[in-house]
């Protein structure tokens, strides 16, 4: 593995996917699929967002520019809203790219497998269920991502537009309990919501994915 694919920044979906694992076990946090499933989802327009890809309005999400980013996971997600139905909000495509997480899922999983993050483990639990696990090899890689949401929400440092994204994303789906205490939490609220409103995508994200959990879908 060179240092070059271990230091490859990570994008918003691989930080979700890589925060809602075990740092011990590598196995999922008892957080609700659901959640996770909309985080993955949102983390992958939000990441086309980031890159010019895709914006979005309160009425719709709608592609600004078609052309591949380079990455294959995210290109997959742009072809298909570019492939859907015009006029579809952001509440809509999550919706619908969260049906299919489990894929999503197992191509991050491989690449952070390929890319020395993870480590696939094949194994039994109780001796009898087939149990595959991702143990992290590069904690760093969490430390980092979990630290820099620290920082802009509990220290003030200055928020960039993924920071915006990715604390409006843990917020709405609950989340953020992987980044702060409970007592933390709380006591950062106005400012997680401060940060959270920067971005329209934030926004927009936001409210669709309030929407879906409440609506239990």
């Amino acid at each position: 593995m060179t240092g070059a694919t271990m230091t490859r920044p990570l994008n918003m979906p691989e930080r979700i996917l890589l925060l809602s694992l075990d740092d011990e076990t590598g196995r999922p946090l008892d957080v609700p699929p659901e959640a996770v499933s909309l985080a993955l989802a949102g983390a992958a327009l939000m990441e086309l967002a980031l890159a010019g890809r895709l914006d979005s309005d309160p009425d719709r999400l709608f592609v600004a520019d078609p052309g591949p980013c380079g990455d294959p996971v995210l290109d997959d997600v742009l072809a298909r809203v570019a492939a859907g139905p015009e006029g579809r909000d952001s509440r809509w495509w999550m919706g619908e790219l969260a049906r299919d997480a489990a894929v999503l899922r197992r191509a991050l999983l491989e690449r952070l497998v390929a890319r020395g993050h993870l480590r696939a483990v094949e194994g039994r639990r109780f001796w009898i269920l087939p149990d595959r696990r991702y143990p992290k090899t590069d904690p760093a890689a969490v430390t980092e991502a979990r630290g820099r949401l620290r920082a802009v929400l509990l220290e003030g440092d200055i928020p960039e537009a993924p920071d915006s994204l990715m604390a409006g994303l843990c917020h709405a789906t609950g989340l953020i309990a992987l980044i702060l205490t409970e007592e933390e939490a709380g006591r950062a609220a106005p400012r997680i919501a401060a940060v959270a409103a920067l971005e329209e995508m934030s926004r927009s994200l936001l409210a669709a994915t309030r929407d879906r959990l409440a609506a239990g879908h």
